[in-house]
């Protein structure tokens, strides 16, 4: 399980470290594509598996359907750590999410996402000033 908040910074190659205590999770590979809220999701192979199988039978009679596979799919890079940790991040990865110098890598149970610093400070700030409207609907779904 991940969890947490960690700070990083993509080196001039555009590589990205992967947090020390989350490394092993990844010794069979990793998978980073377009996330929501213009992030990347980090996925061990194990778990990218689940989650391409289930993109795969979505049906592709649907037009949001087929765009959103399309985005999470084509998008993604199959890959494994440098001896260092570290994942090779793609220009066209790196405009998406706009990295920059400054990465957040935060943990999201079954997945990573990484975002620029400022957009991480910027959407966590929104986030927090609509918790008690967040929570609302949390409750409606049986979460509180």
């Amino acid at each position: 399980m991940f969890i947490g908040e960690y700070q990083h910074t993509i080196d001039p190659k555009k590589r990205i470290a992967i947090p020390s205590k989350f490394r092993l999770h990844f010794e069979s590979g990793i998978v980073v594509t377009r996330g929501l809220d213009k992030c990347l999701f980090v996925y061990s192979k194990e778990e990218w598996n689940k989650i391409a199988t289930k993109l795969g039978e979505m049906p592709v009679g649907e037009k949001s359907t087929r765009s959103f596979v399309r985005l999470m799919l084509a998008g993604a890079i199959d890959s494994q750590l440098d001896s260092q940790g570290r994942v090779l991040i793609p220009e066209y990865l790196k405009e998406y999410a706009n990295l920059e110098k400054q990465v957040i890598v935060a943990g999201l149970f079954n997945r990573l996402e990484l975002w620029d610093e400022k957009e991480w400070n910027k959407y966590k700030k929104d986030a927090e000033k609509n918790q008690d409207q967040i929570a609302e609907q949390l409750g409606k779904l049986g979460m509180y």
